[in-house]
C-alpha cells in the first residue's frame, strides 16, 4: 500500500481508482462513492471532498451492509 497514506483507520488515495456514486445521487453532489481499494476491501467517501479521507471497510461488512439496506433494516434513517 505505497500509494496510500494511513490514517487512523482511514486512507487517502495517492493514485486514482474507479469510484462509483448512486445513480440516485443528487445534483446537489451530496453523496457517498464506493471503490474497491487495492488491499481489498472496499472503500467509502464523500463525493464532495474526493481528496479526503477514504473509510476502509472489509468485504464481509459490506456485503452484511448491502443485505440489510436490501431488506429494509435502514429505512428510518431516510426520514
Amino acid at each position: 500500500m505505497n500509494d496510500f497514506l494511513r490514517t487512523q483507520g482511514t486512507i487517502r488515495p495517492a493514485s486514482a481508482l474507479s469510484w462509483t456514486k448512486s445513480s440516485f445521487s443528487h445534483a446537489n453532489g451530496n453523496c457517498v462513492e464506493v471503490a474497491d481499494l487495492p488491499n481489498g476491501k472496499v472503500g467509502l467517501r464523500n463525493s464532495r471532498d474526493a481528496s479526503g479521507p477514504v473509510l476502509q471497510i472489509p468485504p464481509e461488512e459490506w456485503r452484511a451492509f448491502l443485505s440489510g439496506a436490501q431488506n429494509g433494516e435502514f429505512d428510518r434513517f431516510a426520514t
